[in-house]
């Protein structure tokens, strides 16, 4: 069983940039896909990315393809989602997931979740 701690969110300014970090802080990290999820206030949480756990292949929703970007350094035990041009939409908490494979179903079927961490963007 692995435990995911998420970080590096705050307040930041409309086309600004965070890296936020899920951290494995017991059991390896290496043996899990990860996905970033996020949910706003009133809102259902949706998928943002997700990584094989070599980190060959990602995939990431539509609304920030070309602007988020998911790495993995398994050696660390983090996964990190570097997040540019953000906008206010992207306000949310941002959760941190792990499951065994990919498989055929990259955005669900997560076992493990992060408590979130809090992402704001401001205008």
């Amino acid at each position: 069983q692995v435990q995911l701690i998420e970080s590096g969110g705050g307040l930041v300014p409309a086309g600004g940039s965070l890296r936020l970090s899920c951290a494995a802080s017991r059991g390896a990290l290496s043996v899990y896909a990860v996905g970033w999820f996020r949910q706003a206030p009133g809102k259902e949480r949706e998928f943002v990315a997700a990584i094989t756990r070599g980190g060959g292949t990602t995939y990431y929703a539509d609304s920030v393809k070309g602007r988020f970007t998911i790495s993995r350094d398994n050696a660390k035990k983090t996964v990190y989602l570097q997040m540019n041009s953000l906008k206010l939409e992207d306000t949310a908490v941002y959760y941190c997931a792990a499951k065994p494979f990919i498989g055929n179903n990259y955005r669900g079927g997560y076992v493990y979740w992060g408590q979130g961490t809090q992402v704001t963007v401001s205008s």
